[in-house]
Formats: structure tokens, C-alpha cells, sequence
């Protein structure tokens, strides 16, 4: 049910502003929030922000619709680079079968084993594997590849002059198995690393391996029924022989965003609250200063003298630094979780105790079932869910590429001479 009301936080993250700046929308009279009848509270009536493209995108949606989507029958994938399983477990949900995961690392790839005994999990270096036996066996191709500086002197980085670079495995693999459809997905840095270089060059490689692109697209997790501000540029290459016949929509947002109840107590996203788990301590010290920080609160939250003492040098320095000192709130999403809860620059305090979140609170935000049990050392199992997919942002995605793969399925190859076709329409560059 879409609310009638939204409060300061929340309309920030619908309208993917900060709060400062709905601020001074309240005072030039931009927008103005009003006071809740009922207890009082400044918020915003849904018809304050209706006007607004990404409201009427998030009030509009076609979650549930699209829910309702299933697979033709069931596709198979491989997942590279599948880390604690974060992305592969939102596709399985979407309806896809993995017939094999690649990692590399040693304590993700017990993860994978342990949850999942059936799955295909192959445990090293990717330069290693040979996909060969699965030349057009598989329906998709994904991954989330490391993003690697490339050396562009002289060179115009087609697929041989990315040798050497995780990426150019994900081509090779893409090659050696021919899929339908292929994605990968990214920090949203990647889009200005190397000023645009080096996802100019994936670009490239894509095309000259024989996808078209879908115009790549930066999802915020927030509006995929995740309770976390976290961002992820999608790639998604449909095989040229079959793009012309086939659309890629990119999956519709749920009807409201999510937050740290939701993540952690029972309700819309869990049928309990979080199971007790084990994790980090702080400091004594630590833990003293930080309790005088407020729900939503960070280091400039404290007294004066707390600040100099946190803070030490980075007190005279410019910029905010508004993850040193934070604790999370109840009633906002989580902050992008890091590899590390304790670490000062990036600090997620759980929004009532003074610790840093634990693992199985780390592993809601990033909306893995609670029966997902990751393997290795402690900061083995933080580093796994801080470097994963947000599970429902994987299903929303895997929702729109079932429904992609479903028209594909539905294409009468005997009427439809594809390639003759594309060749006639000059878009078949070449095709694998």
C-alpha cells in the first residue's frame, strides 16, 4: 500500500537528494512539508511530490506485475566472479538455473557449496577455466567483474589489447559459450574511471564480441525493496542475432522504501526479527564517544571536545566526512555497507546500541534469507556480504531478463531467418 504521507528522510531518498537540500526547498518555498495530523510530525502529502518524475515512477510502479512473471522454462546460467552468492541467489529466485559459479575466493566459494550442495562451483583463478563445454548450453552469462585500470597508450583497446584484465575473462567466457543474453554489473564508479575510458573500452569489446548494448544504467538498491543506499551500474548485451526481435525493460521500483526496521525487525521483509549472531566490538573509548552520537547522527553530532578527540587532524580538514562517528537510523535506509562495520571512515552503528552491526544484521540489509550462512573468519564473512549484490536488487533484475528471455523463447526461428535478417538490416556486426 502506497502511504499518503512521507517524512524528510524518506522523500530524500525518492527524489535522490539530500536532506540539506529539501531544506532550503523549505525555506524558498520550493517545497514545503506540512505537520502529520495525527502526532504532529513535518512531512510531505504524496501530492507534494507527485509532480516529481522519480515519485510518479516509484508510485506508479509495476512491481507486483512483474512478480508475476515466469520463466518458459528454466534458463541456465553462469555466474563469474559470484562471490558469496548474492547476485546468483536473486537470479535463482527470479527462476534461472546456475550450472556453474566461478570465485576465486576460498572461504565465498564454501559459502556458495554449503548453502547450495548442488550448484556447480568452480574454486580458482579464472584464467584457469576452460567454458568451451558450454557453447550455446546457456541462456545468460553474468558477473561482476573487478574493475581494472587498462594501459591505452597506443592502443585501441579492442577484446585482444584487454588481455591481462578480469575483464577480458568475462569476454572470453562470453565467447567460449555464446549465450543469449549477458550481464555485468559494476561500481558506479566505472562510469568515470579513466574519464570514461575504461567503460568506453568494455563498450567496445562488447560490441566487437557480438552483443548490442542496452544503454547502461546505474540502479539504486533503495528502490528494489533493499534497505540500503547502495548503488550498481548494470551492463546487459543482447546476442545481435536476436536484438533486433527483443526489448530489455529495465525492472520497475517497489512501492516504497525500505529501512533499517524493516531490516532488522519483523515485518513486510522478514517474518521474525534478526537472529542473534556474532560480531565486531569497539574500543572502550570508542564505544563512549560514539554513544553520544544520536540516530542518524555522525561525528559533528558530537560536543566539541569529543569531536577534536575522534577526529584527531581530520578535524581541520575540509569536506564532511559524514560516514566517520555514524549511526544509522530506524527510519532510514542503511548507509552503503563497506567490508568492514568497525572502520572509521565509513562507521555503521547500529541505530540503538553502541557496536557495529553484526553479521546477520549486515546480511539483512543486504536482503540474504536468514538461513544463508556464510562461511570462514569473521572478517571472511563481513567482507563477503559487504562485496555482495543486494539479493533483491538481483531478483528485480533477474525479473526483467526472465521476461526478456521468455520473448526470445517465444521468437519462430523457422519464420524468422534471424541472421539473414540482421545482416539485411546491417546490424549484425558479427556473432560468435
Amino acid at each position: 500500500m502506497i502511504p499518503d504521507y512521507y517524512s524528510i528522510a524518506q522523500v530524500a531518498d525518492i527524489l535522490s537528494i539530500s536532506k540539506e537540500t529539501l531544506r532550503r526547498w523549505d525555506s524558498n518555498g520550493t517545497l514545503v512539508p506540512q505537520r502529520h495530523p495525527d502526532n504532529n510530525y513535518r512531512v510531505y502529502h504524496r501530492s507534494q511530490i507527485e509532480r516529481f518524475e522519480q515519485a510518479q515512477v516509484l508510485f506508479n510502479s509495476k512491481w507486483d506485475d512483474e512478480a508475476s512473471i515466469e520463466a518458459m522454462r528454466k534458463y541456465k546460467l553462469v555466474e563469474l566472479f559470484a562471490g558469496a552468492g548474492g547476485l546468483a541467489l536473486g537470479m535463482e529466485k527470479a527462476g534461472f538455473e546456475s550450472v556453474l559459479l566461478n570465485e576465486f575466493d576460498k572461504h565465498a566459494c564454501n559459502t556458495l557449496r554449503n548453502n547450495r550442495p548442488k550448484w556447480n562451483v568452480v574454486e580458482g583463478d579464472i584464467t584457469n577455466v576452460d567454458f568451451t563445454e558450454y557453447k550455446d548450453k546457456i541462456d545468460i552469462l553474468s558477473g561482476g567483474f573487478p574493475c581494472q585500470a587498462f594501459s591505452y597508450a597506443g592502443k585501441k583497446l579492442g577484446f585482444e589489447d584487454t588481455r591481462g584484465t578480469l575483464f577480458f575473462e568475462f569476454a572470453r567466457a562470453v565467447k567460449e559459450t555464446n549465450p543469449k543474453v549477458i550481464i555485468a554489473e559494476n561500481v558506479r564508479g566505472l562510469l568515470k574511471h579513466e574519464n570514461g575510458k575504461t567503460l568506453e573500452s568494455i563498450i567496445n569489446v562488447i560490441d566487437e564480441i557480438g552483443y548490442e548494448l542496452v544503454d547502461p544504467r546505474v540502479l539504486k538498491a533503495v528502490f528494489y525493496q533493499v534497505p540500503q543506499k547502495r548503488e550498481r551500474l548494470f551492463l546487459i548485451g543482447i546476442r545481435k542475432d536476436l536484438a533486433p526481435f527483443v526489448k530489455f525493460n529495465w525492472p520497475s521500483p517497489f512501492t516504497r522504501i525500505m529501512t533499517m526496521r524493516d531490516a532488522l525487525k519483523k515485518g513486510d521483509l522478514f517474518d521474525t526479527d534478526v537472529p542473534k549472531s556474532a560480531g565486531q566490538t569497539y574500543p572502550q573509548r570508542k564505544a563512549e564517544i560514539l554513544s553520544n552520537v544520536p540516530q542518524g547522527g555522525y561525528w559533528r553530532d558530537l560536543p566539541d571536545d569529543l569531536q577534536r578527540e575522534y577526529m584527531k587532524k581530520s578535524y581541520f580538514l575540509g569536506g564532511g566526512k559524514t560516514g566517520m562517528a555514524r549511526r544509522l537510523s530506524w527510519d532510514e535506509p542503511s548507509l552503503t555497507l563497506t567490508c568492514a562495520p568497525a572502520q572509521k571512515q565509513t562507521e555503521r552503528c547500529h541505530p540503538e546500541e553502541t557496536r557495529p552491526l553484526t553479521v546477520r544484521e549486515y546480511a539483512r540489509i543486504q536482503t540474504f534469507p536468514d538461513d544463508w550462512m556464510f562461511s570462514g573468519p569473521l572478517t571472511a564473512q563481513y567482507k563477503q556480504i559487504g562485496n555482495a549484490v543486494p539479493v533483491n536488487l538481483a531478483y528485480a533484475v533477474g525479473r526483467s531478463l526472465i521476461n526478456l528471455l521468455n520473448d526470445i523463447e517465444k521468437l519462430d526461428r523457422s519464420s524468422v531467418p534471424l541472421k539473414r535478417e540482421c545482416k539485411k538490416n546491417e546490424q549484425m556486426a558479427f556473432v560468435v
